[in-house]
């Protein structure tokens, strides 16, 4: 039984789970060549889908940066799981309940693909899924990782386009063909879940 085994197993065994990113986990996501991090708010598109928009922020603070990640439509993944590399993912918006979202609308800004937040209280459609990639067998919680659109196979991207009033300042946030250095994500800010444990707060910066 685990409570039998030598102190300093269960530690190594703990200190193990908590290096990788889990389902359920709440999470910011900072484009690491832009240093923004992942946005969503109540604003919707003026063009394209007209559904709410997703941009990138260089605030640390703002509470409208926090996603959590989540298990495919009707497949959910056990909270507390290691989410695995090259694993189907949604990723929901936690003050609006909708999903990072991609279709084939042009963006506002650059004219690549537009990507939204979409659904209702976490509930969307299949363009919601993204596959992690990343180079081991999970995905960790300090690597630079990169999410591939599962429905129309673009990179979510930033590629530092900015916009004006009423989101002034913000990045647009994109998807791209292929990948590139515009396209990498590293987690920062976050409530990391365990299984049967108490969340893991993790606030480096």
């Amino acid at each position: 039984k685990l409570f039998q085994w030598p102190l300093w197993v269960f530690l190594s065994f703990f200190n193990r789970r908590l290096n990788y990113v889990t389902c359920g986990s709440l999470i910011k996501l900072l484009n690491t060549r832009h240093n923004v991090r992942l946005h969503s708010h109540d604003v919707k598109y003026g063009s394209g889908s007209g559904q709410q928009s997703v941009t990138g922020v260089e605030s640390a603070d703002d509470a409208n940066s926090y996603w959590q990640i989540r298990g495919k439509p009707n497949r959910p993944c056990q909270r507390g799981t290691a989410i695995k590399c090259g694993q189907a993912i949604r990723i929901m918006h936690m003050k609006t309940g909708r999903n990072l979202h991609s279709h084939h609308f042009s963006s506002p800004l650059s004219n690549n693909q537009e990507v939204s937040a979409f659904g209702e209280n976490g509930e969307g459609d299949d363009l919601d899924v993204w596959t992690v990639q990343c180079d081991g067998v999970h995905w960790g919680r300090d690597e630079a990782v990169r999410f591939k659109h599962v429905g129309t196979d673009v990179f979510l991207s930033v590629t530092g386009e900015q916009y004006g009033h009423p989101i002034r300042g913000q990045r647009e946030v994109h998807g791209m063909s292929s990948p590139s250095q515009h396209s990498w994500w590293r987690t920062m800010e976050g409530v990391f879940i365990q299984p049967s444990l108490e969340p893991m707060r993790h606030d480096e910066l």
